[in-house]
Protein backbone atom coordinates (compact mmCIF):
# COMPACT_ATOMS: atom_id res chain seq x y z
CA UNK A 1 0.00 0.00 0.00
CA UNK A 2 1.22 3.67 -1.16
CA UNK A 3 0.54 6.40 1.58
CA UNK A 4 1.58 10.24 1.44
CA UNK A 5 2.25 12.11 4.42
CA UNK A 6 2.41 15.81 3.88
CA UNK A 7 4.37 17.79 5.87
CA UNK A 8 4.04 21.49 6.41
CA UNK A 9 6.99 22.52 8.48
CA UNK A 10 8.35 25.62 9.69
CA UNK A 11 11.59 25.12 7.17
CA UNK A 12 10.08 23.34 4.61
CA UNK A 13 6.85 21.93 3.25
CA UNK A 14 7.53 18.28 2.81
CA UNK A 15 5.29 15.19 1.01
CA UNK A 16 7.25 11.83 1.24
CA UNK A 17 5.25 8.74 -0.47
CA UNK A 18 5.97 5.06 1.14
CA UNK A 19 4.95 1.74 0.42
CA UNK A 20 3.88 -0.38 3.54
CA UNK A 21 2.57 -3.50 4.37
CA UNK A 22 1.55 -5.23 8.24
CA UNK A 23 4.98 -6.48 9.49
CA UNK A 24 7.51 -4.59 7.48
CA UNK A 25 8.89 -1.15 7.52
CA UNK A 26 7.65 1.59 5.30
CA UNK A 27 10.26 2.44 2.61
CA UNK A 28 10.60 5.31 0.92
CA UNK A 29 9.01 5.75 -2.96
CA UNK A 30 9.37 9.01 -3.67
CA UNK A 31 9.36 13.13 -2.39
CA UNK A 32 8.59 16.75 -3.38
CA UNK A 33 9.42 19.12 -1.25
CA UNK A 34 10.08 22.81 -0.86
CA UNK A 35 12.25 25.13 1.53
CA UNK A 36 9.69 27.74 2.68
CA UNK A 37 9.87 29.40 5.96
CA UNK A 38 6.72 30.64 6.81
CA UNK A 39 8.19 32.73 10.04
CA UNK A 40 9.44 34.86 6.94
CA UNK A 41 6.02 35.60 5.66
CA UNK A 42 4.61 37.15 9.31
CA UNK A 43 3.30 40.55 9.57
CA UNK A 44 3.56 42.66 12.24
CA UNK A 45 0.39 41.09 13.83
CA UNK A 46 1.88 37.40 13.79
CA UNK A 47 -0.47 36.57 10.56
CA UNK A 48 0.52 34.71 7.81
CA UNK A 49 0.67 37.38 4.78
CA UNK A 50 -0.66 36.60 1.65
CA UNK A 51 2.74 36.03 -0.21
CA UNK A 52 3.06 33.39 2.19
CA UNK A 53 -0.06 31.81 1.81
CA UNK A 54 -0.07 31.99 -1.95
CA UNK A 55 3.84 30.01 -1.88
CA UNK A 56 1.99 27.68 0.53
CA UNK A 57 -1.31 27.05 -1.43
CA UNK A 58 0.96 26.52 -4.57
CA UNK A 59 2.93 23.85 -3.12
CA UNK A 60 0.08 21.70 -1.54
CA UNK A 61 -1.44 21.90 -4.94
CA UNK A 62 2.01 20.73 -6.34
CA UNK A 63 2.19 17.50 -3.63
CA UNK A 64 -1.31 16.72 -4.67
CA UNK A 65 -0.63 16.27 -8.24
CA UNK A 66 2.51 14.64 -7.07
CA UNK A 67 0.80 12.09 -4.93
CA UNK A 68 -1.72 11.44 -7.47
CA UNK A 69 0.45 10.77 -10.66
CA UNK A 70 2.55 8.54 -8.36
CA UNK A 71 -0.54 6.61 -7.31
CA UNK A 72 -0.79 7.14 -3.78
CA UNK A 73 -3.67 5.44 -1.87
CA UNK A 74 -3.97 7.59 0.92
CA UNK A 75 -3.11 10.90 1.73
CA UNK A 76 -2.19 12.16 5.79
CA UNK A 77 -1.55 16.16 5.63
CA UNK A 78 -0.64 17.91 8.69
CA UNK A 79 0.90 21.12 10.10
CA UNK A 80 2.92 21.59 12.87
CA UNK A 81 4.25 25.18 15.02
CA UNK A 82 4.33 27.35 12.24
CA UNK A 83 0.55 27.31 11.05
CA UNK A 84 -0.49 26.79 14.92
CA UNK A 85 1.23 29.69 16.59
CA UNK A 86 0.53 31.99 13.30
CA UNK A 87 -2.30 34.81 14.62
CA UNK A 88 -4.40 33.71 11.41
CA UNK A 89 -4.06 29.48 11.67
CA UNK A 90 -7.20 28.62 11.13
CA UNK A 91 -8.11 30.55 8.02
CA UNK A 92 -4.97 29.83 6.18
CA UNK A 93 -6.30 26.38 7.53
CA UNK A 94 -9.59 26.78 6.03
CA UNK A 95 -8.26 28.11 2.99
CA UNK A 96 -5.81 25.24 1.88
CA UNK A 97 -9.19 23.11 1.87
CA UNK A 98 -10.90 25.54 0.32
CA UNK A 99 -8.91 25.93 -2.88
CA UNK A 100 -6.78 22.71 -2.56
CA UNK A 101 -9.42 20.04 -1.09
CA UNK A 102 -6.51 18.71 1.50
CA UNK A 103 -7.68 19.13 4.78
CA UNK A 104 -4.28 19.76 7.16
CA UNK A 105 -4.73 18.11 10.42
CA UNK A 106 -3.04 20.82 13.18
CA UNK A 107 -1.08 18.71 15.27
CA UNK A 108 -0.14 20.33 19.14
CA UNK A 109 3.19 20.12 20.36
CA UNK A 110 2.28 17.24 22.40
CA UNK A 111 1.18 15.36 19.77
CA UNK A 112 4.31 16.34 17.64
CA UNK A 113 6.49 14.54 20.47
CA UNK A 114 4.12 11.81 20.88
CA UNK A 115 3.92 10.68 17.30
CA UNK A 116 7.76 11.29 17.25
CA UNK A 117 8.37 9.32 19.86
CA UNK A 118 5.88 6.14 18.19
CA UNK A 119 8.47 6.20 15.32
CA UNK A 120 11.73 6.21 17.80
CA UNK A 121 9.86 3.62 19.76
CA UNK A 122 9.46 1.10 16.95
CA UNK A 123 13.05 2.11 15.61
CA UNK A 124 14.88 1.09 18.75
CA UNK A 125 12.18 -1.63 19.46
CA UNK A 126 11.00 -2.61 23.28
CA UNK A 127 14.63 -4.23 24.22
CA UNK A 128 15.57 -0.61 24.45
CA UNK A 129 13.63 0.11 27.68
CA UNK A 130 13.03 3.84 28.92
CA UNK A 131 13.40 6.19 25.86
CA UNK A 132 14.14 9.58 26.37
CA UNK A 133 13.66 11.44 22.69
CA UNK A 134 14.78 15.01 22.01
CA UNK A 135 13.43 16.65 18.38
CA UNK A 136 14.27 20.28 17.76
CA UNK A 137 12.19 21.94 14.85
CA UNK A 138 11.85 25.07 13.39
CA UNK A 139 8.90 26.58 15.39
CA UNK A 140 9.60 24.13 18.78
CA UNK A 141 11.36 22.15 20.66
CA UNK A 142 9.51 18.43 21.78
CA UNK A 143 10.58 16.51 24.56
CA UNK A 144 9.20 12.49 24.72
CA UNK A 145 10.27 9.75 27.59
CA UNK A 146 8.62 6.70 28.19
CA UNK A 147 8.54 2.50 28.35
CA UNK A 148 5.69 1.95 25.58
CA UNK A 149 4.62 3.24 22.51
CA UNK A 150 2.66 5.96 24.21
CA UNK A 151 4.87 8.81 25.93
CA UNK A 152 4.60 8.94 29.57
CA UNK A 153 5.40 12.46 29.51
CA UNK A 154 5.42 14.63 25.89
CA UNK A 155 6.27 18.62 26.12
CA UNK A 156 6.56 21.28 23.33
CA UNK A 157 8.77 24.55 24.10
CA UNK A 158 8.62 27.17 21.54
CA UNK A 159 12.33 27.15 21.60
CA UNK A 160 12.58 26.19 17.62
CA UNK A 161 15.76 26.64 15.89
CA UNK A 162 14.15 29.03 13.29
CA UNK A 163 11.92 30.96 15.40
CA UNK A 164 14.81 31.79 17.71
CA UNK A 165 17.74 33.22 15.38
CA UNK A 166 14.08 35.24 13.69
CA UNK A 167 12.99 36.76 17.22
CA UNK A 168 16.92 36.83 18.83
CA UNK A 169 20.01 36.19 16.56
CA UNK A 170 19.38 38.01 13.76
CA UNK A 171 22.46 39.41 13.13
CA UNK A 172 25.32 37.66 11.25
CA UNK A 173 27.22 36.64 12.69
CA UNK A 174 25.59 36.98 16.04
CA UNK A 175 26.83 39.43 18.91
CA UNK A 176 28.16 37.88 21.46
CA UNK A 177 25.91 39.87 24.14
CA UNK A 178 22.72 38.37 21.92
CA UNK A 179 24.20 34.83 22.11
CA UNK A 180 24.63 35.00 26.00
CA UNK A 181 21.26 36.50 25.99
CA UNK A 182 19.73 33.65 24.20
CA UNK A 183 21.46 30.79 25.95
CA UNK A 184 19.28 32.83 29.27
CA UNK A 185 16.45 32.64 27.43
CA UNK A 186 16.93 29.36 26.94
CA UNK A 187 17.67 27.95 30.10
CA UNK A 188 14.53 29.75 31.61
CA UNK A 189 12.29 28.09 29.23
CA UNK A 190 13.74 24.92 29.71
CA UNK A 191 13.84 24.43 33.48
CA UNK A 192 10.24 23.69 34.10
CA UNK A 193 10.44 20.92 31.46
CA UNK A 194 13.90 19.72 33.18
CA UNK A 195 11.99 19.23 36.21
CA UNK A 196 9.50 17.32 35.16
CA UNK A 197 11.55 15.31 33.13
CA UNK A 198 13.35 14.46 36.34
CA UNK A 199 10.87 13.30 37.84
CA UNK A 200 10.74 10.30 35.76
CA UNK A 201 12.93 7.21 36.34
CA UNK A 202 16.43 7.12 34.32
CA UNK A 203 16.50 6.59 30.38
CA UNK A 204 17.84 3.52 29.37
CA UNK A 205 18.52 5.34 25.55
CA UNK A 206 18.43 8.92 24.80
CA UNK A 207 17.32 9.64 21.21
CA UNK A 208 17.50 13.00 18.63
CA UNK A 209 15.96 12.93 15.76
CA UNK A 210 15.29 15.90 12.94
CA UNK A 211 17.50 17.43 10.65
CA UNK A 212 19.03 19.77 13.29
CA UNK A 213 20.43 17.37 15.39
CA UNK A 214 21.90 15.22 12.61
CA UNK A 215 23.54 18.37 11.24
CA UNK A 216 25.39 19.38 14.31
CA UNK A 217 26.14 15.48 14.79
CA UNK A 218 27.33 15.51 11.53
CA UNK A 219 29.70 18.79 12.10
CA UNK A 220 30.93 16.86 14.98
CA UNK A 221 32.12 13.86 13.29
CA UNK A 222 29.05 11.82 12.39
CA UNK A 223 29.01 9.46 9.31
CA UNK A 224 27.58 10.95 6.37
CA UNK A 225 23.88 10.68 5.47
CA UNK A 226 25.32 8.71 2.17
CA UNK A 227 26.41 5.82 4.88
CA UNK A 228 23.03 4.63 5.11
CA UNK A 229 20.36 4.53 7.79
CA UNK A 230 21.75 1.83 9.79
CA UNK A 231 25.20 3.12 10.69
CA UNK A 232 25.17 4.29 14.05
CA UNK A 233 25.69 8.30 15.31
CA UNK A 234 25.66 10.11 17.93
CA UNK A 235 26.07 12.95 19.60
CA UNK A 236 28.12 14.23 22.50
CA UNK A 237 27.74 17.21 24.42
CA UNK A 238 31.52 17.56 25.01
CA UNK A 239 31.33 18.20 20.75
CA UNK A 240 28.20 20.51 21.45
CA UNK A 241 29.78 22.65 23.33
CA UNK A 242 33.09 22.70 21.42
CA UNK A 243 30.90 23.79 18.03
CA UNK A 244 28.19 26.00 19.61
CA UNK A 245 31.25 28.35 20.79
CA UNK A 246 32.77 27.63 17.07
CA UNK A 247 29.59 28.40 15.34
CA UNK A 248 28.95 31.46 16.74
CA UNK A 249 31.53 33.36 15.75
CA UNK A 250 30.41 32.19 12.25
CA UNK A 251 28.65 34.02 9.54
CA UNK A 252 25.64 31.92 7.63
CA UNK A 253 27.84 31.78 4.79
CA UNK A 254 30.64 30.45 6.19
CA UNK A 255 28.48 27.61 8.13
CA UNK A 256 27.10 26.48 4.54
CA UNK A 257 31.14 24.83 4.02
CA UNK A 258 30.06 22.64 7.13
CA UNK A 259 29.28 19.12 6.10
CA UNK A 260 25.76 18.01 6.00
CA UNK A 261 24.88 22.12 6.30
CA UNK A 262 22.16 23.22 4.08
CA UNK A 263 21.74 26.92 3.04
CA UNK A 264 18.47 26.68 4.69
CA UNK A 265 19.84 25.50 7.96
CA UNK A 266 22.53 27.24 8.21
CA UNK A 267 21.40 30.05 9.59
CA UNK A 268 19.71 28.35 11.87
CA UNK A 269 22.45 25.73 13.14
CA UNK A 270 23.55 28.03 16.27
CA UNK A 271 20.17 28.28 17.72
CA UNK A 272 19.59 24.39 17.49
CA UNK A 273 23.18 23.92 18.97
CA UNK A 274 22.26 26.12 21.65
CA UNK A 275 19.18 24.51 22.64
CA UNK A 276 20.62 21.06 22.05
CA UNK A 277 23.62 22.26 24.45
CA UNK A 278 21.03 23.60 26.81
CA UNK A 279 18.84 20.63 26.84
CA UNK A 280 21.48 17.99 27.36
CA UNK A 281 22.88 19.88 29.89
CA UNK A 282 20.19 20.57 31.99
CA UNK A 283 18.75 16.62 31.92
CA UNK A 284 22.58 14.92 32.21
CA UNK A 285 22.90 13.66 28.91
CA UNK A 286 26.62 13.10 27.70
CA UNK A 287 25.32 11.61 24.25
CA UNK A 288 22.31 11.21 22.13
CA UNK A 289 21.56 8.72 19.65
CA UNK A 290 20.64 10.03 16.20
CA UNK A 291 17.50 8.45 15.21
CA UNK A 292 16.72 8.42 11.02
CA UNK A 293 13.26 7.96 11.86
CA UNK A 294 11.01 11.15 12.91
CA UNK A 295 7.53 13.08 13.04
CA UNK A 296 6.17 11.95 9.26
CA UNK A 297 7.28 8.13 9.89
CA UNK A 298 5.70 8.09 13.20
CA UNK A 299 2.32 9.53 11.67
CA UNK A 300 2.76 6.80 8.73
CA UNK A 301 2.96 4.53 10.97
CA UNK A 302 0.06 5.87 13.46
CA UNK A 303 -1.99 5.91 10.00
CA UNK A 304 -0.93 2.54 8.94
CA UNK A 305 -1.99 0.88 11.90
CA UNK A 306 -5.25 2.42 12.02
CA UNK A 307 -5.93 0.74 8.38
CA UNK A 308 -5.03 -2.16 8.86
CA UNK A 309 -7.07 -2.15 12.47
CA UNK A 310 -10.36 -0.81 10.27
Amino acid sequence: MRLGVLDIGSNTVHLLLVDAHPGAAPVAFGSHKRALQLVAYLDADGAISEEGQRELLDFIGEAADFARTNNAEDLLAFATSAIRESANGDAVLARVYAETGIRLEELSGPDEAASTFLAVRRWYGWGAGNILNLDIGGGSFELAMGTDEHPELALSVPLGAGRLTWDHLQADPPTAKSVKATRKYIRSMLEEPIAAFAELDPANVVAATSKSFRSLARITGAAPRAAGPYVKRELRLADLRLWSSRLAAMSSADRTDLPGVSDVRAKQLLAAALVAEEAMAGLGIDAAQICPWALREGLILRRFDHLQGA
